[in-house]
C-alpha cells in the first residue's frame, strides 16, 4: 500500500474442480452425474478439440497462467476469489442439482499459486456434495492458510467477515452473501446448528443485516466488500432487485460491492463514490468448447484491480486487465479482445466511460464526487 490508497484484486469464478481437476497432478474420481456427461475427462477433450492438446498432468499453476504474472506486476494489497467449487473426495452428491463440481484436496496447490488472501465460499456449488464435502473444504482450505468466508459450520461463521490487514491502520473486512437467483438452494442457508452459505434469503432483509453486521466490524481505515453472488447466468440486464440491494449497501457504509455468478462481464456502476461490479464473469473453469452464447465472449476473462482511498473508503481507480482462456490456461488477450471488452462493458456500463490504455489494459473513467445515483439505471 502506498500513497493513502489501497488496491484490491477482485475477479469472478474460480472453477478448478471437474475438467480442470482432472489435469491438475492429483485426479479425483471423474464420475459425474450430469444429464449427457458421465465423466469430467469430456470436459478436457472439448477443450482440446477447440484449442489443441492439453500435455496432463499440468503444473499446479497452469490455470492461472499469465494471471500470475499480472498478479505480481500490479502487487495488489488483497486479492480476493470466488471459489465456485468444493474441495472434497466426497462421493456424497447432492440430490436434485444438474451440475456438480469437485477438486481433489490434494490438488490445493493450484489455488493457492495465485496466494489469494480471501477465498468467497457464498455460491451455488460449495455444497454440491453437502455438508461432507463443506466440511472438507473448510479443512483444505485452513490447511492451506486460506481464509474463506460466506460459508460454515453454523450462521454465525458463515456470516463472519474475513479479515485481511494491509497496514498498521488499514484492514480490508470481506463479507459474503449467495442469493437464490444464482442457484443456490433455499436449504443450503446456514442456520445456528446447521452447516451451509451465507444466504440472502430476502434481499432487502438481508441488506440491513448486513450494514448491521459492517457497522458492528468496521473501524475507521477499514475498506469494507461485500461479495455477492447473484443473478443468472448470462445477459447484460441487471435486476431492480440487485440494484436496490448494492446502492443499499453503499449507502449503509460498504465501500465496494464484488458481485459475480454471470459467465460473463456484467455493468459496472460507480454509486456515491463506491464501485458496484455486478457481475465479474468467470475467472477459471473448463467451458472450453461448450457452444450457444458466443456472443457474450465467455472465452475472454477480466482481472479487475480496485484503488480505494484508505482513509474514506471513495473509489480512486478502477483497471482491467483482460485475459483469454485456452486449453484451461489464462494467457493475455489480442488487441480484437480487449477491444471488444472496452466496447462492450463501455456499452453496458451507462454511468461511466471505460477506455483503452496503451499497455492494453481498460481504465473506468467516472464524474468525480458522484453522490447519487446515475440519470439511468444500469444495464438497462
Amino acid at each position: 500500500m502506498g500513497g493513502g490508497v489501497v488496491t484490491l484484486f477482485l475477479c469472478g469464478d474460480v472453477m478448478l474442480g471437474r475438467g480442470v481437476d482432472q489435469i491438475l497432478p492429483h485426479p479425483g474420481d471423474p464420475t459425474l452425474r450430469e444429464g449427457y456427461v458421465r465423466d469430467a475427462r469430456f470436459y478436457v477433450e472439448s477443450a482440446e478439440a477447440v484449442n489443441g492438446p492439453i500435455l496432463a498432468p499440468v503444473e499446479p499453476s497452469w490455470p492461472w497462467g499469465d494471471a500470475l504474472r499480472v498478479l505480481e506486476e500490479a502487487a495488489p494489497d488483497a486479492r480476493i476469489v470466488n471459489l465456485e467449487t468444493a474441495v472434497t473426495r466426497s462421493d456424497t452428491f447432492e440430490p436434485g442439482k444438474e451440475i456438480h463440481y469437485r477438486m481433489h484436496p490434494a490438488n490445493m496447490p493450484a489455488l493457492a499459486a495465485a496466494r489469494p488472501d480471501v477465498c468467497v465460499l457464498a455460491n451455488n456449488h460449495v455444497l454440491d456434495f453437502g455438508p461432507p464435502g463443506l466440511e472438507e473444504t473448510l479443512h483444505s482450505l485452513y490447511r492451506a492458510g486460506l481464509r474463506a468466508v460466506g460459508a460454515g459450520r453454523n450462521a454465525d461463521e458463515a456470516h463472519a467477515p474475513a479479515t485481511v490487514t494491509v497496514s498498521r491502520t488499514a484492514r480490508v473486512l470481506v463479507f459474503a452473501l449467495g442469493m437464490e437467483s444464482s442457484g443456490i438452494p433455499p436449504g443450503w442457508a446456514a442456520t445456528e446448528y446447521v452447516p451451509g452459505v451465507a444466504h440472502a434469503v430476502e434481499p432487502s432483509a438481508a441488506a440491513a443485516e448486513t450494514v448491521r453486521r459492517v457497522r458492528q466490524e468496521k473501524l475507521p481505515g477499514d475498506i469494507t466488500v461485500v461479495s455477492v453472488h447473484w443473478g443468472s447466468n448470462w445477459g447484460y440486464r441487471i435486476s431492480q432487485e440487485q440494484i436496490r440491494f448494492a446502492r443499499a449497501l453503499v449507502d449503509g457504509g460498504v465501500d465496494v460491492v464484488h458481485g459475480h455468478s454471470s459467465h460473463h462481464p456484467r455493468t459496472i456502476e460507480v454509486y456515491r463514490d463506491r464501485l458496484i461490479l455486478y457481475g465479474c464473469g468467470d475467472f477459471i473453469d473448463d467451458y472450453e468448447g461448450i457452444s450457444g452464447y458466443e456472443q457474450y465472449r465467455d472465452d475472454l476473462r477480466v482481472a479487475y484491480f480496485v484503488s480505494v482511498e484508505a482513509d474514506t473508503g471513495r473509489l480512486a481507480g478502477l483497471r482491467m486487465v483482460p485475459l483469454r482462456a485456452r486449453r484451461m490456461r489464462l494467457e493475455p488477450a489480442t488487441d480484437e479482445d480487449r477491444d471488444w471488452l472496452r466496447t462492450t462493458l463501455d456499452r453496458i456500463s451507462e454511468s461511466v466511460h471505460i477506455t483503452l490504455d496503451p499497455d492494453g489494459a481498460l481504465t473506468l473513467v467516472h464524474p468525480p464526487a458522484l453522490h447519487g445515483p446515475p440519470a439511468t439505471e444500469p444495464g438497462r
